[in-house]
């Protein structure tokens, strides 16, 4: 079983994600906000949508839900403690939950912080995590709904995953966590490396994601911050940056 990830740009700096398992073909999107780059993605993939995973309910999330259900006929999975504020879902989910994608199986998981009915889904076989706007690359959320403890309490589950990890997440914001990143750790080798990495990857017009778990263990200030105190602070300073 192999499932290929594909981020899709969208809006201004979003990233819708293409998800396809091999064996059968089945296809997925996550958080989806602009139908026409997704639907040219989706052509290139073969042309099938059968999910569409919904992370949270802001609208540069969910935005073309609604549009492509009825253009591919395809399912919407979300959180069960957001259905009110979440386009119509078909299934509503909760942590624990899994989520077939073909052969592939996704485990749902809370994360509130960022919004407070937030999910993530992960492949456990391929180490796929599409996690919305809970953990971004040298960076996490702001906290608008939540604390800093419900924040850090998410990013924990999310730190003891697999090391090889992909993290799908819903921004390319990597760049200026970059920046704050190194100001607030600034002899830390791995980090400068994954800076210049980055750099280099946004100057030729290519995406910095997916990330690998392993590398935002060494560098992202939020996974390596002690306590939810802590985390708070370098929230509120990354806020005010």
């Amino acid at each position: 079983m192999s499932l290929s990830v594909q981020p899709v740009p969208i809006l201004k700096d979003n990233y819708a994600w293409l998800l396809r398992e091999a064996g059968t073909g089945a296809t997925a999107i996550v958080d989806p906000a602009e139908e026409a780059p997704i639907v040219a993605a989706i052509k290139d993939a073969g042309g099938r949508l059968d999910l569409i995973l919904l992370t949270h309910h802001h609208a540069d999330h969910v935005a073309a839900a609604d549009a492509l259900r009825l253009r591919y006929r395809a399912r919407v999975v979300g959180a069960r403690a957001d259905a009110h504020r979440l386009p119509r879902l078909d299934r509503a989910v909760a942590e624990g939950d899994e989520v077939a994608l073909g052969a592939a199986r996704a485990r749902v998981i809370a994360t509130p912080g960022h919004t407070r009915g937030h999910i993530a889904y992960f492949f456990p076989e391929s180490a796929v995590l599409a996690c919305g706007d809970t953990l971004f690359s040298l960076g996490c959320g702001r906290l608008f709904e939540g604390s800093a403890e419900e924040m850090f309490a998410s990013l924990e589950k999310l730190k003891a995953l697999p090391a090889e990890t992909l993290i799908c997440c819903g921004h390319e914001y990597t760049l200026s966590n970059a920046r704050f990143a190194l100001c607030v750790d600034p002899d830390n080798a791995a980090l400068q490396a994954r800076a210049a990495e980055v750099a280099d990857l946004r100057a030729s017009g290519r995406p910095s994601l997916p990330a690998r778990l392993g590398c935002e263990l060494l560098c992202n200030p939020f996974l390596r911050a002690r306590d939810a105190a802590e985390l708070g602070a370098l929230r509120v300073r990354k806020d005010n940056s």
